[in-house]
């Protein structure tokens, strides 16, 4: 999989200027998560904010930018090139993670279970 090295310290300053609800999905669950998770990676020319390797899963936490027209397209077309790389990309909005935090890390949960097979027995 290939990465623009140009990304790295964006990626870098983004990992110290998380959202709060990256920061709250961060801190409370995916932080010790049994298996190792990245913030703010650097996937060909994106950066993502969350990336299991092991389970090649991408998850997305979206703003209200992100459901105009232009937001739209642009998520689609780079969802479509993350997935050439054979990855899985899940998006949230900022408003589940601020309402519905527990199911939003059960799917999370569930969903890299399903992945990575070995993990069946990972409880959230």
């Amino acid at each position: 999989m290939k990465y623009n090295k140009n990304l790295i310290s964006r990626a870098k300053e983004l990992r110290k200027n998380m959202t709060p609800q990256e920061r709250h999905l961060w801190y409370d669950f995916l932080r010790h998560y049994p298996i190792k998770i990245y913030k703010q990676r650097v996937i060909d020319n994106f950066i993502v904010d969350f990336y299991c390797h092991q389970a090649k899963l991408i998850i997305e936490l979206n703003g209200s930018q992100h459901y105009s027209e232009e937001g739209l397209a642009y998520d689609k077309e780079r969802s479509n090139v993350l997935n050439s790389y054979n990855l899985k990309v899940i998006r949230f909005s900022n408003y589940e993670v601020d309402n519905n935090f527990e199911e939003l890390c059960k799917t999370i949960n569930n969903i890299i279970k399903y992945q990575v097979k070995s993990l069946n027995d990972v409880e959230y």
